[in-house]
């Protein structure tokens, strides 16, 4: 018997109450229309229609094209252009956010059937649990992921918007012949054998692309994010539910086909969250491989950043580098609290099903514990490209090496 029906069967009158009842619908498609409108805003929500793919093929299409008209001219001047090294670097943060945001969208793309799995999986499981103080806690474990993506897009925008901002507030002048110009320097310079920015309108046009790069890019890293941390969250509260039915089995051993049915409902659900989180794995390590290497080098250039301007202290540039800084470690922080939470949780399963009083169980219903504790036994690793395991001692291994980084830096740039 599947799964829903064992669950539907198990609760009928949950099932008939759901059925009835307008806030369970609302409910249920609650995690499809989080993820919709973020999937929707860079062309990564399934499409049924001719029409609607063909529309979305030129989105990404128009997605992809104003990222890289700025990161590639970008990634040219910093190579190739004549001024000084320490003016090169300063372009440097801007382009790495646009080559992860651009690395991210290409896998994000690639995967977008597994990420539109992922989502009915979790739009599934809100349906299938119906008695109230689960869904509590689903709900609990669903605001804390929202909170973590409120806050993270909050920053996200601010800082992306404020360096742009901070760089372009103020004029600079240059001299050719006898003649002096100004101009907006911008956070992406453009090598100047393309084209020359220095000049208006060019000057304003491309501070313009630059803004729309910065909005793309931050909707892709946004919905990098989102994904991880909504659907980890997600798994959270259902192992959550699985410890709270592993004590309801001991507490109503003496109803011998009751308590059977219910270790059936937990050894099927327990295989699902580890299906799920098995999936939601394979979709976010090499995501996270990109975030975590472009962030550890971001993080030693904010640092490097602020250090240089501290003398001739700049209110607008300094309060943006501590924006973005707190963003970029933000983002870390979660990748690798994420990893080791859900690690620590899969563990736990087996460690409940132990400390229950699963000797008041029938024999045969006591030995069913034992593949519980055994399918806990195998560890859920959350990875960065199969190289490096998210947990907290990566993150503390992460900023370390940022310093490392910062400290080689100044050397070098002295």
């Amino acid at each position: 018997m599947r799964f829903h029906e064992v669950m539907m069967n198990a609760h009928p009158k949950r099932a008939v109450k759901s059925a009835n009842s307008e806030n369970d619908n609302k409910n249920d498609n609650k995690i499809k229309y989080k993820y919709k409108w973020l999937l929707l805003s860079i062309g990564a929500w399934p499409q049924t229609t001719i029409v609607k793919k063909i529309l979305v093929s030129i989105q990404i299409f128009i997605s992809a094209s104003s990222v890289a008209i700025i990161m590639i001219p970008c990634m040219l001047y910093i190579l190739f252009d004549d001024d000084h090294i320490k003016i090169r670097l300063g372009a440097l943060v801007s382009l790495l956010f646009r080559i992860m945001s651009s690395t991210n969208y290409c896998l994000i793309i690639l995967h977008k059937k597994s990420i539109f799995h992922c989502i009915r999986h979790m739009d599934t499981d809100w349906k299938l649990i119906q008695k109230t103080n689960e869904r509590k806690l689903m709900d609990q474990y669903d605001k804390t992921g929202s909170f973590m993506l409120k806050f993270y897009m909050t920053f996200l925008f601010c800082g992306s918007n404020l360096f742009l901002i901070a760089r372009a507030i103020k004029t600079t002048t240059f001299t050719i012949g006898n003649e002096t110009f100004t101009t907006h320097p911008m956070a992406c310079p453009i090598y100047k054998k393309i084209i020359d920015v220095r000049f208006n309108p060019t000057n304003e046009i491309f501070l313009v692309l630059q803004l729309i790069s910065s909005l793309v890019s931050s909707f892709i890293a946004l919905t990098s994010f989102s994904i991880i941390a909504v659907s980890a969250m997600h798994a959270c509260g259902q192992l959550q539910i699985l410890y709270t039915w592993l004590n309801e089995v001991v507490q109503n051993h003496k109803q011998k086909n009751s308590a059977e049915k219910k270790i059936a409902i937990i050894m099927e659900h327990h295989i699902r969250i580890f299906s799920f989180i098995a999936n939601l794995e394979s979709i976010m390590s090499p995501i996270s491989l990109s975030t975590i290497m472009t962030c550890t080098l971001e993080l030693c250039l904010l640092g490097y950043y602020a250090i240089m301007n501290w003398a001739a202290f700049d209110a607008a540039k300094m309060i943006s580098y501590l924006v973005v800084y707190i963003t970029v470690f933000y983002n870390i922080y979660v990748y690798c609290y994420i990893g080791e939470i859900l690690t620590e949780q899969c563990k736990n399963v087996g460690e409940i099903a132990y400390m229950t009083d699963w000797y008041k169980l029938p024999s045969t219903t006591a030995r069913s514990y034992i593949l519980i504790i055994l399918r806990s036994n195998h560890v859920v690793k959350m990875t960065a490209g199969k190289i490096l395991q998210l947990s907290i001692a990566t993150f503390a291994d992460i900023v370390k090496t940022s310093m490392v980084y910062l400290n080689f830096l100044r050397t070098m740039t002295a």
